[in-house]
């Protein structure tokens, strides 16, 4: 594994973790220790048809041997999942790169809430096992639509030793499970909630955070939240738009539609892509100056004034000078 960028792993095991759900647990080949990462990271995997797709590690970051993702198969997806689940197998190299984390666990918390829906329990169980070995309490959540939807079902019931497990079943009638906004208006003061799962599950967790501004509120999307019926683009108040390279001073127009992935590589310069919707961070990109309007779901306030996600972000007016 001498690749700066890419790891290449062996797929050791592959497990049903619930209906449609399998785990694919990943190591190097000479049984040689993997990068560390830390509770909330995720890797992407190149898959055979040239496709990159991210998942969150699942398993306990303390296990320097392996990486564990839990991954469904999503019969609506862009086809990353069904390809995982009809062409991996056991035995099978894949490239990997390194774990990059956006969804940092906050480990000198007091108290911890994890509400997971979904798929959404894989980067939430690998906290609990972190928040498990520093002893910080925590309480678990997992909204899911029966029994056999359950992920992990052993892992979960070995972390119920050192955290409070709930599981909340609403066999497919969202008034029969959990009451999420009753739950997080009951919250103590200071306590941090971390969320993630599909997307009616990820509105309904925001919109109840809202009413919250005493504890502390993380989340990660798997896809780009919808914008809400009336919600329109910022249009740009000039008539012209541009890029400038800093190092080379290179400067090109584009019109709003256009793509800042596609406009840089007009100027040959290659930025790498893959969920060309804001929540990777793989296209992270420093800028020196520019009017920007950012649309990914990764980069805090501060990081907005200084990186963009050119796969999402746009120039609202004016040019956008480039760190590169």
């Amino acid at each position: 594994m001498t690749d700066n960028k890419l790891l290449h792993l062996k797929i050791k095991q592959i497990r049903q973790e619930a209906s449609g759900i399998h785990s694919y647990e990943l190591v190097s080949e000479d049984g040689k220790a993997l990068p560390s990462f830390d509770a909330g990271s995720h890797i992407d995997l190149h898959l055979p048809s040239g496709s990159i797709r991210q998942y969150s590690l699942s398993n306990d970051p303390a296990e320097t041997h392996r990486y564990v993702v839990g991954i469904l198969r999503d019969e609506q997806g862009r086809g990353g999942s069904k390809e995982v689940h009809q062409a991996l197998r056991a035995g099978d190299f894949l490239a990997v790169s390194r774990p990059r984390n956006h969804f940092h666990l906050d480990e000198s918390a007091k108290k911890v809430i994890l509400l997971a829906g979904g798929i959404g329990i894989t980067p939430l169980k690998s906290m609990g096992h972190r928040l498990k070995s520093l002893g910080i309490p925590f309480e678990l959540h997992y909204c899911a639509r029966a029994q056999e939807n359950i992920a992990f079902p052993q892992d979960l019931q070995n972390l119920s030793d050192s955290g409070e497990i709930q599981f909340h079943l609403d066999d497919g009638i969202p008034g029969n499970g959990l009451n999420i906004s009753e739950m997080i208006e009951d919250l103590e003061s200071g306590a941090h909630l971390y969320y993630c799962g599909p997307a009616g599950f990820m509105k309904a967790c925001a919109q109840a955070a809202t009413k919250r501004s005493d504890i502390h509120v993380n989340c990660e999307h798997f896809k780009a939240p919808e914008k809400e019926a009336g919600q329109t683009e910022v249009k740009s108040d000039v008539s012209e738009l541009a890029i400038q390279i800093q190092s080379t001073g290179q400067k090109i127009t584009l019109s709003r539609s256009e793509s800042l992935i596609d406009v840089l590589a007009k100027l040959g310069v290659e930025v790498s892509t893959s969920c060309q919707s804001g929540l990777c961070g793989t296209c992270k990109t420093r800028y020196i100056s520019g009017d920007v309007e950012h649309g990914d779901c990764i980069l805090s306030d501060a990081e907005h004034t200084e990186y963009l996600t050119p796969c999402i972000s746009h120039i609202k007016s004016g040019t956008l000078v480039l760190d590169l």
